[in-house]
C-alpha cells in the first residue's frame, strides 16, 4: 500500500512541473485525494460492503469534485489533473500510467447491467472535457483530444478528436478523412485536404459533402458535354479555369472601398 502511495505521489511529479514537494503535493491535489480514497473504497466494494463503499465514495466527490464508483477499476500511477467533474463508472477499468483531464466522463450508454463503461489500457491520456462512452477498449498510448466525445474502440498509438470522435493520428501518421476522389477534387480546387484533421468535425463533414457535390456536378457536365460532341461535330468544350492563390487572398479595404463606388 505504502508503494502504491509513493507511485501515486511521484506520478504527480512526473506530468505536472507545477509540483514542487511532496507535501503540498498530498496537501492540494484533489485528483491524489480522489484516488488514495478510491483505493480504500474499492477494497471496501471487493469485500462486499457495497453501501459502505458507495458512502465513501460520495464522501470523495463532495471533498474533490471527483466522482470515482468504488467498482471502477483503477491501475498504478493513474494521474487525474485539476480533476474538477471527472466522473468514472462502476464497470470502468483504468490500466497503468494513464492521464485524464478536468470534465472528463467515463461513462456508458445503456442502463443495463454488466460490462457498459471503457477500458483504457496502459499510457493513455484523455483531454479536459472530453468523454469516452460505452463498453469498448482506448489501446495503449492513445490520446483523446479535449472535449471528444468517443462511442467507438481506439487503437494503440492513436489521436483521436471531434463529436463523434474519429481518428486523425495513428502510429504517428496522420490519419486523411477523405476519399481518394475528395482529395483529387480537393487538389483540384487548390483546398489542402489535410488541414480538415484540425477543423471541428461538422466543417470537415460539410467540406466533404461540398467537394462529392462538386465531383458529382463535374460527371453531369462531362456527360453533357459528350452528349452535345455527339450532336454537333462543330462542338468544342472547354476547360474550367484553374484556380490561383491570388484567388483565394483577402480583400483589401482599399479594393473593398473601390469596388463599392464601382
Amino acid at each position: 500500500m505504502f508503494r502504491n502511495l509513493k507511485e501515486d505521489i511521484q506520478s504527480v511529479f512526473d506530468r505536472d512541473p507545477a509540483a514542487r514537494s511532496w507535501f503540498e503535493v498530498l496537501l492540494n491535489y484533489p485528483g491524489l485525494h480522489a484516488i488514495l480514497i478510491h483505493r480504500f473504497s474499492h477494497k471496501l466494494w471487493q469485500w462486499n460492503l457495497k453501501t459502505l463503499a458507495r458512502w465513501v465514495s460520495q464522501l470523495a466527490r463532495w471533498f474533490t469534485g471527483i466522482e470515482i464508483h468504488p467498482g471502477a477499476k483503477l491501475g498504478r500511477r493513474f494521474f487525474i489533473d485539476h480533476g474538477m467533474g471527472v466522473v468514472i463508472g462502476e464497470t470502468a477499468e483504468i490500466g497503468d500510467d494513464v492521464t485524464i483531464y478536468q470534465g472528463v466522463t467515463l461513462g456508458g450508454t445503456s442502463w443495463e447491467k454488466g460490462k457498459r463503461h471503457p477500458t483504457l489500457e496502459d499510457g493513455v491520456i484523455v483531454g479536459a472535457g472530453a468523454k469516452v462512452l460505452g463498453p469498448f477498449t482506448v489501446g495503449k498510448n492513445a490520446r483523446v483530444g479535449s472535449n471528444a466525445v468517443v462511442t467507438k474502440a481506439v487503437p494503440e498509438n492513436a489521436t483521436v478528436v471531434g463529436i463523434p470522435g474519429r481518428i486523425v493520428k495513428q502510429q504517428g501518421e496522420k490519419v486523411l478523412p477523405f476519399s481518394d476522389k475528395q482529395k483529387a477534387m480537393a487538389d483540384k480546387v487548390g483546398f489542402d485536404a489535410y488541414g480538415v484533421s484540425q477543423m471541428p468535425d461538422p466543417t470537415a463533414h460539410a467540406i466533404m459533402a461540398l467537394l462529392e457535390h462538386i465531383h458529382a456536378q463535374d460527371q453531369r457536365i462531362d456527360v453533357m458535354c459528350k452528349a452535345l460532341k455527339r450532336i454537333d461535330s462543330t462542338y468544342t468544350s472547354t476547360e474550367s479555369p484553374e484556380l490561383s492563390d491570388e484567388d483565394f487572398a483577402p480583400i483589401e479595404d482599399s479594393d473593398r472601398s473601390a469596388n463599392a463606388g464601382g
